[in-house]
Order: C-alpha cells, then sequence, then structure tokens
C-alpha cells in the first residue's frame, strides 16, 4: 500500500518560523537602517559614558585649578579646561549623566501621561473625549519652549522641577498621537467581544488597547529624548535649569559662548558638538525605529 508522503516544501511552510534572537533582530535592524544602526551607537557610547564617568574621567568635574584656568586642549587636558580651571573632558562626561537622567525621565513620563490620557480620551468619547481634547488643545498651542520656561518659573529651577517641567509640554503631544490610533482600535471586533462578554473599562483597556498602541508609544518615547536633552541644554544656558556646580553641557554653554568665544574658543565647541550629536543620534534612531515599527512605513 503506498503511502502519499506530503512534498518536503509543504513540510517546511507548516512548521512554525525559528524564533529570532535579540542579536539576529539587531543584524537585521543594522543592515535594513543603518543610520538609524549608527544613531544608536551613539547612544549606547553615551550611555556606557554616563555609568562610567567615575571610572572614565581624567579630572573631578568639580575640582577648581587656578593654575590651569582656560587652558588649551593639550596632552593633560584633551578637550582643554574652563575658566575655573575644571577640566572641560571630565565635565562632559559627568553632564552626559544629567542629560540622559533629565532626557529619560521627562521622555518617559511625558509619553507614559501621553499614552494614558490618549487611550481614555479615545475609550471613553463623548464629552470625556471633549473636555481633554480642548484641554490638550490649549497646552499645544504654546511652543515646548515657552511653556517649560513657564513651567520653570513656576515651579523653581532644581533638577525634579526640571524634569516635571520639560515633562507637562510632552504630555499632550503624545497624547493626540496615541488617540489617533485608539480611536482604531477602539472600533475592531475583538474590543466590541470585549464589552459584550461584559468585561470591565479596566481589562479591555490594559488587555486589549493598551497592548497595541506600543508601537507609537515607542516611537513618541525615542522622538521626545532628542527633544528633552535639547530643552534641558536651553533652559540651563538660560539659567533656568540646572545650577552650578553641577556638570551639565547647557550649562557649560552659559557664559562661555559669550564671553569667552574668542579668548577660550573650545570651552564652547566642545559641548555643543555633544549636544547636537546626541540630540541627532536619538532623533536617527527615532526615526529609524519608526520606520521599522510602523507597517505602513516599512520597507524590504
Amino acid at each position: 500500500m503506498a503511502i502519499n508522503t506530503p512534498p518536503i516544501d509543504a513540510v517546511a511552510e507548516a512548521l512554525p518560523a525559528p524564533h529570532r534572537g535579540w542579536a539576529a533582530v539587531a543584524r537585521d535592524f543594522a543592515r535594513r537602517r543603518p543610520l538609524g544602526a549608527a544613531g544608536a551607537v551613539v547612544v549606547a557610547l553615551m550611555i556606557a559614558a554616563a555609568l562610567t564617568a567615575t571610572l572614565i574621567a581624567p579630572y573631578d568635574p568639580l575640582g577648581v585649578d587656578f593654575g590651569a584656568m582656560m587652558a588649551p586642549p593639550s596632552a593633560t587636558h584633551w578637550l582643554g579646561t574652563d575658566a575655573f580651571g575644571r577640566d572641560v573632558l571630565s565635565r562632559l562626561l559627568y553632564g552626559s549623566r544629567t542629560a540622559l537622567l533629565v532626557g529619560f525621565g521627562a521622555a518617559f513620563f511625558g509619553a507614559t501621561a501621553g499614552v494614558i490620557l490618549g487611550v481614555g480620551s479615545a475609550y471613553f468619547g463623548g464629552r470625556v473625549d471633549l473636555y481633554l481634547q480642548r484641554l490638550m488643545d490649549i497646552f499645544i498651542s504654546f511652543p515646548l519652549i515657552i511653556l517649560a520656561l513657564a513651567m520653570v518659573a513656576i515651579l523653581g529651577n532644581n533638577l525634579p522641577n526640571l524634569i516635571t517641567a520639560i515633562t507637562i509640554p510632552m504630555i499632550p503631544r503624545c497624547a493626540l498621537v496615541i488617540r489617533s490610533s485608539a480611536l482604531a482600535i477602539r472600533e475592531m471586533p475583538y474590543v466590541d467581544a470585549a464589552r459584550a462578554a461584559g468585561f470591565g473599562h479596566a481589562r479591555i483597556i490594559l488587555r486589549h488597547m493598551l497592548p497595541n498602541v506600543m508601537a507609537p508609544y515607542l516611537i513618541m518615547l525615542s522622538a521626545f529624548l532628542g527633544q528633552a536633552i535639547l530643552l534641558e541644554a536651553s533652559l540651563s544656558f538660560l539659567g533656568l535649569g540646572v545650577q552650578e556646580p553641577i556638570a551639565a553641557w547647557g550649562l557649560m554653554l552659559r557664559g562661555a559662548a559669550v564671553d569667552f568665544a574668542e579668548t577660550a574658543p573650545w570651552m564652547a565647541i566642545f559641548p555643543g558638538l555633544a549636544i547636537s550629536l546626541s540630540v541627532f543620534a536619538f532623533n536617527l534612531f527615532g526615526d529609524s525605529l519608526r520606520d521599522a515599527l510602523d507597517p505602513k512605513l516599512r520597507t524590504l
């Protein structure tokens, strides 16, 4: 009796696809989006520098040396010193901690609050949606820097208040994006089935809606990181952010860009390059992450 054996190709197609590890995903991401991978490498180096600043910094970032004031870059001080004789390289390394703390803190809290408000507004609809959207419109009508300046002026300019001041302008921008995605999800059959089954609002939102808005949430989170770092540097430069003697890139630019632009240009050049490179890297990585997670923009 003959046994019908299915073709090998049919058997191969019927088998489940092998699970790809993180290394394979990273290689595929680097191959498809090299600019995004370059941005991710810069971000990883920045995080590594912040975590190991105490080990790799050649000098104490707060150490004053009046005998080496405004020393140019040399073998002793690779990036020179500032007006107080403090090593610029050491202050840049420690300043990356401030930038990442404010950047990740403001981006995470802003995007998380935005996703909660956006999903809640889309799910409940009616007057809840109307009032929340009008409130979001009021906040979003102000430029980021103006609203952040107002928040710092009201709350004060210590580090927790600085994170709060940068977080608040980001909430409505994330809420509007998440709401547009949640509105489409609300009309899906599985959400109607969950309502018909008698599930409560909390379960429907947490189990059926929030997991499906994670892609835009991650995209907004990565986009907010660069904006938060730039806002922190801008506020510190204006004297409303981090205060001395804490090492911060915007604070290093304050005064150096005006008072010592000709006599000691390295005092402004290197912090400016650090800010520009970090913001550019986060933007590159965020754009590539958006392309990878959005099916409409996904390319082969």
